[in-house]
């Protein structure tokens, strides 16, 4: 049994926690980012991990910053063996990471090097990726790039997108835990230096990252959307208004049109739309005022022409 000190903040990192908390080892206190104000009434929001920590009434910590001593204090209280981070949102300093008595374990949802940083989900699937998966680190204080001792694959299927491809990595990351920690406590890890010219990295999202580009193929538009699901939201602009595009898929027939995003067919099966390759049939829209609609549900409010461009 081991004394474990949990860091996260994001929906990934739940399961993992959750294996922790039903097993043998003592969940000493769960480190997650201070509560936000959100919406127009700028209620408090907390993170889903925090959620767990007040279902299982553990000690929670939210601090503001790590590197002080009050932060670097309190850690040391609980005479931790291992720190374990999942998608915690910040890298913590050198003072803090020498606490526990054998190591800072970080889980990251990449096979790493590649998509070291803040979004490897989205960027992978953006990037047209086939394969992702999650590795078991050292923890330092450089980003992602501690040794590895533990990773495992899984295949990205073209169903996947940002929501679903994360609750797969959250499971496969929580199903291999408890064996990886054995496999510390027990001394049986063999470290192994990443290797530094072959990282790549997947920084945080932006607003802008959903933007659609018509200058795109449609595959490449396609894995936007998937990389973008849920957080920005793929989106267009008609008539200069913004509109969000829910569904898509690429068109199977021959286009020869010249001007990318240019509306090339309008009716109940979607709205047809040229791109650098191919051409690519949205099926579910929401412009910003309105609800997420079916475009056949869309076009019986919305007057979309032939011949109009989006941008």
């Amino acid at each position: 049994m081991a004394k474990i000190i949990f860091f996260g903040s994001g929906a990934i990192g739940q399961s993992c926690l959750e294996t922790l908390i039903g097993s043998d080892h003592e969940v000493m206190c769960v480190v997650t980012s201070p509560d936000k104000k959100k919406g127009r009434h700028l209620l408090d929001s907390h993170t889903p991990i925090k959620e767990i920590a007040l279902k299982h009434n553990l000690s929670l910590f939210q601090p503001e910053q790590l590197n002080i001593k009050e932060s670097v204090d309190y850690f040391k209280t609980f005479q931790s063996e291992l720190f374990v981070v999942f998608a915690y949102g910040k890298i913590l300093p050198k003072q803090i990471l020498e606490i526990p008595s054998i190591l800072p374990l970080n889980i990251h949802a990449s096979l790493l090097p590649k998509y070291r940083g803040a979004a490897p989900i989205q960027r992978s699937l953006i990037n047209g990726e086939k394969k992702t998966g999650v590795t078991f680190i050292r923890m330092d204080e450089k980003l992602d790039q501690g040794d590895m001792f533990f990773s495992k694959e899984i295949a990205i299927v073209d169903e996947d997108n940002a929501i679903t491809l994360e609750e797969k990595l959250s499971k496969l990351a929580a199903d291999n835990l408890l064996g990886v920690i054995k496999n510390i406590t027990d001394k049986k890890i063999d470290f192994k230096k990443q290797d530094n010219s072959k990282a790549t990295y997947a920084p945080k999202l932006t607003k802008y990252d959903g933007k659609i580009d018509w200058r795109n193929s449609a595959e490449q538009i396609i894995n936007q959307m998937r990389g973008c699901f849920g957080w920005p939201g793929a989106f267009t602009y008609y008539k200069g208004n913004p509109m969000k595009v829910w569904q898509a898929q690429i068109s199977q027939l021959e286009i020869k049109e010249q001007q990318v995003g240019k509306i090339l067919s309008v009716n109940e099966g979607g709205i047809l739309v040229s791109t650098a390759k191919d051409a690519l049939i949205i099926k579910e829209v929401q412009l910003a005022s309105g609800k997420r609609l079916l475009v056949k549900d869309f076009i019986k409010g919305h007057s979309l022409q032939i011949g109009e461009i989006l941008s």
